[in-house]
C-alpha cells in the first residue's frame, strides 16, 4: 500500500498492478484501506482501492459496494456496481435490483 501512496506515477501503476493480481489474498487489508481513505479524502486512490476489491470478488465486500451506490462519486459508483456484478450471487443482484428500484443506479 504504500507503494500506491508513492510519489512515483510507475511505482503506483506497479503496486497497482500487483495487488490486481493477488486482490484476494488482501481483500481484508483492501476493504481496511478503502475505509481509512474516506477520511484522506485521496478520490483517485479510492477508486483504484475499491476496483482491487471488486477483482477480489469477495462477499466479504458486498456492504463495502451496497454503501458506494448511494454515493456522489461516479468512479465509486461504477466500481460498486462492477463489483457487485462481479460477484455474481443472489445478494448482489438483490442490492442492485433494490438501487435501481430506489433510483442511485439505472
Amino acid at each position: 500500500m504504500q507503494r500506491m501512496r508513492a510519489g512515483e506515477p510507475q511505482a503506483r501503476e506497479d503496486a497497482f498492478d500487483f495487488l490486481r493480481e493477488h486482490a484476494d489474498a488482501y481483500v481484508d487489508d483492501l476493504i481496511a484501506e478503502f475505509a481509512a481513505e474516506a477520511e484522506a479524502g485521496d478520490g483517485g486512490l479510492r477508486a483504484w482501492l475499491l476496483e482491487l476489491v471488486a477483482e477480489a470478488r469477495s462477499a466479504k465486500a458486498l456492504g463495502v459496494f451496497r454503501d458506494q451506490l448511494e454515493g456522489t462519486d461516479e468512479s465509486l459508483r461504477f466500481w460498486a456496481v462492477r463489483g457487485l456484478e462481479m460477484l455474481d450471487s443472489r445478494e448482489a443482484d438483490q442490492v442492485l435490483d433494490q438501487a435501481r428500484a430506489d433510483g442511485w443506479i439505472s
